[in-house]
């Protein structure tokens, strides 16, 4: 076994054993937040402690058995809690939180908004190194994984162009920025790839694509009643980083109507490079996912970067970090010698 990786495992008997399951947090109760605790039932080396939730703990129903605490309380668990998952929405929630929390824990967030990463990493790392904590960010499966394809396409084929297309699924991100319109009760917004633009890339055209010749969005509404409906379709249409450089369709439907037809929460996507060599050979090189939920998907990434987070913390690292910056054999539970051997 790799000496590299004895803080978290060690042999019995020629079998692997951990010496002591990483101690998880959780930090608001919604799709992502259930979503961690099915992921962390498929990972032996994880234990969830605790969920934190702004509401009445009591009004708080888990999917798993777990003790719910107040958002304050968090504070009393500086020393149970080795990861803390923050799975609150990024427009409002991760902005105000994460730099807060990482005082006090190592932390893994999803925010993606892409435009703000930037400001956020800066802000992250800042308030991390503070108290020498560790915070990754922008962790799920874009920003996340499809970080990664990009950054890996883009550096074995210099020549080409990068294309990402989402959906189409349900974006969380964009359904919760609605649902904070003061008239909306609730929504559902889908991404909606543009069929012929995918087309041109997968045939080597290499076409230069606005966001808008890309996507669609589609954004099913339930008002609350009395609600002005030209202000909540304006708002939602003029809202910057969301909609506003995107053809935009907003349907309003009964509350009955968005549960019986878009009570799921599917996504997907994919992330093309296409490219030529010095001698002219085309190259088209893709990564795509097909995702029934969208929350359990970005969760399990989630937990495997947790993992990440406790390695690398506990080999001194601190501040803010993104993919980018793990290596992919923190992730995994396997040892680095089984990795070699297995997946090599």
């Amino acid at each position: 076994m790799d000496s590299s990786i004895n803080f978290s495992m060690k042999e019995i008997d020629g079998d692997k054993a951990f010496m002591k399951k990483i101690r998880i947090g959780i930090v608001g109760y919604g799709n992502l937040g259930r979503g961690v605790q099915y992921a962390a039932e498929q990972n032996k080396d994880v234990e969830v402690v605790a969920v934190f939730t702004r509401r009445d703990p009591s009004q708080v129903n888990t999917v798993l058995p777990v003790k719910v605490e107040r958002y304050e309380a968090m504070a009393d668990y500086a020393d149970k809690i080795d990861v803390m998952i923050l799975c609150g929405g990024s427009a409002t929630d991760l902005p105000e939180q994460s730099s807060a929390i990482v005082k006090m824990f190592n932390t893994v967030d999803s925010f993606d908004t892409h435009a703000r990463i930037p400001e956020y990493f800066a802000k992250l790392d800042s308030a991390a190194k503070e108290t020498g904590h560790l915070g990754a960010m922008s962790i799920g499966w874009d920003p996340g994984l499809f970080s990664l394809a990009r950054l890996y396409f883009g550096s074995a084929l210099a020549e080409g162009s990068t294309y990402t297309f989402w959906g189409k699924g349900v974006s969380q991100g964009h359904s919760d920025a609605i649902r904070r319109i003061n008239g909306v009760k609730d929504a559902k917004q889908y991404t909606v790839p543009v069929a012929s633009a995918l087309e041109r890339v997968r045939a080597g055209e290499n076409p230069v694509l606005t966001v808008r010749e890309k996507h669609t969005r589609e954004c099913y509404v339930v008002a609350e009643e009395g609600a002005d409906l030209s202000r909540i379709e304006k708002e939602i249409k003029e809202m910057p980083n969301y909609f506003a450089d995107y053809d935009t369709t907003v349907h309003f439907i009964s509350e009955e109507e968005l549960k019986e037809k878009h009570s799921g929460i599917p996504h997907g996507g994919m992330v093309l490079r296409s490219g030529t060599s010095y001698t002219g050979n085309h190259f088209l090189m893709e990564f795509s996912l097909k995702l029934d939920s969208n929350p359990e998907f970005t969760s399990s990434v989630l937990l495997a970067y947790a993992r990440a987070v406790y390695r690398l913390h506990a080999e001194g690292r601190t501040g803010a970090v993104t993919v980018f910056d793990i290596a992919p054999k923190y992730l995994s539970p396997m040892t680095e010698a089984d990795q070699r051997k297995e997946l090599l």
